[in-house]
């Protein structure tokens, strides 16, 4: 039987790595959240095991995945805290972020097409801040019916965004 030294011995760091780094990825994106974060901090964790002081990488590479994951969760959340006391200096957005604000606009976009067209110009007038009285004069209608027709508007664009997106 082989001396637990040549074991160790042919542990090296790529066969390590080949072995685990999936799981390791796995185990971290599943308190993140976010893959790529997730993978960046996988690496991490190779780069910081030491093999001479690790003969057994599997217990030790879990353990540092979770607390490396730990404490990017933590991270985000003094980040996100102080964020609402710098406004100005808001994190760039992720990719996913990117993807789902993009699908969210499109979705929107789909919906507000198969409104008529009144329907859907007093709700982009009404978001972009117009007042009842604006809309009125905008749109050629009786102020006293801007609230009515807003409403029913807005039902209409609900339920026809509910029937296409849940």
């Amino acid at each position: 039987m082989e001396s637990t030294l040549n074991v160790i011995d042919r542990l090296d760091l790529q066969s390590v790595f080949a072995t685990h780094y999936a799981r390791v990825a796995r185990t971290i994106a599943l308190v993140l959240g976010d893959c790529g974060r997730a993978e960046e901090l996988a690496v991490e964790v190779f780069l910081r095991w030491d093999r001479e002081q690790n003969a057994h990488p599997e217990g030790w590479l879990y353990k540092t995945a979770a607390n490396l994951a730990i404490d990017e969760l933590r991270a985000r959340t003094r980040r996100e805290r102080l964020s609402r006391f710098l406004p100005w200096r808001r994190p760039p957005d992720t990719p996913e972020e990117i993807h789902a604000a993009k699908q969210a606009r499109d979705g929107v976009r789909a919906v507000l097409a198969r409104m008529k067209p009144r329907e859907a110009a007093l709700l982009l007038l009404r978001t972009e801040g117009f007042s009842y009285e604006e809309l009125a004069a905008a749109l050629g209608l009786n102020p006293a019916s801007v609230g009515t027709l807003l409403s029913r508007a807005q039902q209409t664009f609900r339920k026809e965004y509910l029937a296409r997106y849940g």
